[in-house]
């Protein structure tokens, strides 16, 4: 059931469960009973393992809540320069860098141009 639950989850990342993605389809576990009396046993199978799936889709989303809450505490804040202010360059951006030893690891000082966004500016 706890499988079931994790691949019938729709993900955040990519709105859709990982069922989906691999076959095209929901993954379902309907019952449909129209002959109770000779199908107890079977709605009562459906019933617990309904919720089963329940329990395992709360526990899921706790779970997923808890690593947010762990990642958020752990991000590192960067404090952002304003327009006028001047910052170095990290060199580790650059791809193409002949020796690690023979280049500085700083460039600069830039003046920031633009505050783009909470962690990038314009140069």
């Amino acid at each position: 059931m706890a499988e079931f639950a994790i691949n019938n989850k729709i993900y955040s990342t990519t709105k859709i469960s990982p069922f989906i993605t691999n076959y095209g389809r929901k993954l379902r576990m309907e019952v449909d009973i129209r002959i109770k009396e000779k199908m107890k046993k079977a709605t009562e199978f459906a019933k617990r393992m309904k919720k089963i799936q329940e329990k395992a889709g709360a526990v899921l989303k706790r779970v997923q809540e808890e690593i947010k809450q762990q990642a958020d505490r752990e991000r590192k804040r960067i404090e952002v320069g304003k327009v006028e202010d001047k910052v170095m360059l990290s060199t580790l951006v650059f791809k193409e860098r002949l020796t690690k030893k023979l280049v500085d690891q700083y460039v600069g000082p830039y003046t920031i141009d633009e505050v783009v966004s909470t962690n990038a500016v314009k140069l």
